[in-house]
């Protein structure tokens, strides 16, 4: 195995302690790989931290149509990690293990539209736009509005566009599934 050319800061990182604490208290205790990455930069870390951190506990965003679109972007984007994370908090929102592999196939003509409701299809269909073509077609868009509302149709362009961030990051910096992921 080669050496990691940007390594991990350590699992035991103490410093700086309060933003330490409080990405350890967002994720349950621990450390993922992907904190490890960010804490070389404080800034960035505190920044993430906080966005994202809103992102995944604070939206108003049906939590199935934020999960499903964060598992779309790590399949378009190829960033395994970030589907690993997100599949179990798809599936505890109401997803089944059959939609899960669905997701796998987003963006391609096998995709199964016939496992997801009409909102969840123009979520996917939003993912894939958003994150191929970056322009969205608007009737799509209108949609989604009217299906949603405001709030939750911006809310959804957020998670999509973070998500997109999130994926690059991973797969630039080779930041990988953790041996034995938090649970």
């Amino acid at each position: 195995m080669s050496e990691r050319l940007i390594p991990y800061q350590p699992m035991d990182l103490a410093e700086p302690a309060e933003l330490v604490a409080a990405i350890r208290k967002r994720r349950g205790g621990q450390f993922i790989n992907l904190d490890r990455m960010l804490l070389h930069s404080v800034p960035i870390a505190e920044g993430w931290n906080h966005f994202i951190g809103e992102i995944r506990n604070n939206l108003s965003l049906d939590p199935k149509l934020r999960e499903l679109a964060m598992c779309g972007v790590a399949v378009l984007n190829g960033a395994e990690y970030e589907f690993f994370h997100h599949a179990p908090p798809f599936k505890k929102a109401g997803g089944t293990e059959e939609q899960v592999q669905g997701l796998r196939l987003i963006g391609q003509a096998t995709f199964p539209k016939d496992l997801f409701s009409p909102v969840e299809n123009d979520a996917a269909e939003l993912t894939l736009q958003m994150t191929r073509n970056i322009k969205v077609d608007p009737d799509l868009m209108k949609r989604l509005q009217k299906a949603l509302g405001s709030t939750d149709a911006v809310e959804l362009v957020t998670v999509i566009a973070a998500y997109n961030m999130v994926s690059r990051f991973l797969i630039a910096l080779d930041v990988n599934p953790e041996d034995h992921p938090p649970a």
